[in-house]
């Protein structure tokens, strides 16, 4: 099994902002913007959250509400009214897809998603960022793929996938779509985890910067991760030199790429990687 830590939603440059964390851990992962997309914030439903108020705030641009988003990954039932066969899925063409299909990504591979967040809270008439709490890098969800749809013809897509914003606007070549499997396995054996979904809370076992660091690509990873040499690293890392043993025991720090969606890493077949897996869906309920 391969494993793959997915760039997904808000930053700087997409959206221009982190995504919101609350005092509590839960959070909300704020798909990025895609004025081609038939989906608008306002109409994706989170618990009680009125998401369009929410990125309007956090922007400070009060038009964002009814701008397109890039649902994208979709792991969440509950966030649209869903089509018969709706399964959670993920988008993927251009540059970031022939990357996949050149690290040999297929079937039973699993992504694992990161984005960046901080700190927020509703503040009298608006949801705010807390300037004292700085922006991290965290794992917030995970699909494990089924299988593999092209999209390149609309006809043979199943009509519950044709919602997706892959299905809509100018779309680079190999447009694809990951659906998720119905269970999540590791080492061979069946889980109780579903195959796709996305964390209650975060909490320091999905945070990926390092807690005393004020740069935020400054990751803290499991010491499986550290590569013998550079045909061990994960893709976008065979630079030893971004690599180092760390002091605490089982860990290893990274200084991460700031670019790239698709960082693949090739051992997660490795147990304690599945032990890793497992803890971080458990963690997160």
């Amino acid at each position: 099994m391969k494993l793959i830590l997915s760039r997904k939603g808000f930053d700087s440059s997409a959206g221009g902002c982190p995504s919101p964390v609350f005092e509590d851990g839960s959070f909300i992962t704020l798909p990025i913007p895609d004025e081609e997309s038939p989906i608008q914030y306002g109409d994706i439903r989170h618990a009680s959250t009125d998401v369009g108020r929410l990125v309007s705030d956090l922007t400070g641009n009060a038009s964002m509400a009814i701008a397109g988003a890039h649902l994208d990954p979709d792991l969440m039932p509950e966030h649209l009214s869903r089509s018969s066969g709706w399964r959670p899925n993920l988008g993927q063409h251009g540059t970031a897809q022939s990357h996949l299909i050149k690290q040999s990504v297929q079937v039973g591979d699993l992504f694992l998603f990161f984005g960046l967040f901080q700190r927020a809270e509703w503040r009298g008439n608006g949801y705010q960022f807390l300037k004292q709490h700085a922006p991290f890098h965290a794992l917030w969800g995970w699909l494990q793929i089924g299988c593999i749809l092209p999209l390149e013809q609309a006809d043979l897509v199943p009509q519950w996938a044709r919602y997706h914003p892959h299905c809509f606007g100018q779309r680079h070549g190999n447009n694809s779509l990951y659906v998720a499997s119905e269970k999540l396995f590791l080492n061979g054996r069946a889980t109780d985890f579903n195959g796709a979904g996305v964390f209650n809370r975060l909490t320091a076992h999905h945070r990926l910067t390092r807690p005393e660091s004020a740069r935020r690509t400054e990751w803290q990873l499991p010491e499986f991760f550290y590569p013998d040499d550079n045909t061990q690293a994960m893709s976008y890392h065979a630079n030893l030199s971004r690599w180092q043993r760390s002091e605490e025991e089982g860990l290893c720090a990274l200084q991460a790429a700031a670019r790239g969606q698709e960082f693949v890493f090739q051992h997660g077949h490795k147990k304690a990687c599945s032990r890793w897996i497992n803890n971080l869906l458990a963690k997160g309920g």
